[in-house]
């Protein structure tokens, strides 16, 4: 926890800064073995390489993404909400670091997350910092359509014309998509355009 801590006081989404890290076992089997297990973009990059991995992981109290604000000549900061291009779906939204986000079909454009446990340790929650209450809204985003849903564990998950975002442990690097039309954990999990759009597209 104090990792964590120290990493979110420099902007960083815990385990970031160590390059290759290993996701711990028990997520990624889980994620993997929960439903359909997705096609993984280069052999070991279910098992190695990202700061979706987390330190603990408990059923009740899932270890969730965050980040401290960075100055403005910094790079952006972890929940900043972009655009990316990723091969066969185009423009996408995508997190500050320009991995890939998610929105999960039970949330039902509801505003209100229904990933928590295991499915929040797979699929991490892009959420805000304490003490930041908006995502910032980086080239072509509408700034509109982004919002923020309370978490049953207190934290502020952002969201996107009301659906709540998220990331995927197996992603990894900028661009990977290997999350998409995945039937995981409880549902499907699709990316989602600038205009709102929920692609449901299979690759």
């Amino acid at each position: 926890m104090r990792r964590q801590e120290e990493a979110a006081s420099r902007g960083e989404r815990p385990g970031r800064r160590l390059a290759g890290a290993i996701v711990p076992g028990a997520v990624v089997a889980a994620a993997l073995t929960a439903g359909w297990g997705p096609v993984v973009s280069s052999p070991g990059a279910a098992m190695t390489a990202t700061a979706r991995s987390h330190p603990t992981a408990s059923s009740t109290t899932p270890t969730i993404a965050a980040a401290s604000a960075t100055s403005s000549s910094g790079p952006a900061p972890v929940y900043e909400v972009k655009t990316g291009v990723v091969r066969g779906l185009g423009k996408v939204l995508v997190d500050g670091q320009g991995f890939t986000l998610y929105v999960f079909a039970p949330d039902k454009h509801s505003g209100r997350s229904k990933c928590y446990g295991t499915c929040a340790n797979a699929w991490p929650p892009l959420v805000l910092p304490s003490g930041v209450n908006q995502a910032p809204a980086g080239a072509g985003v509408r700034a509109a359509l982004l919002g923020v849903t309370k978490r049953t564990d207190g934290t502020t998950e952002v969201t996107y014309d009301k659906w709540p975002l998220y990331t995927w442990v197996v992603d990894s690097a900028p661009g990977d998509v290997t999350g998409q039309d995945v039937n995981n954990l409880g549902g499907k999990w699709y990316v989602i355009t600038p205009q709102g759009r929920v692609l449901t597209k299979h690759l």
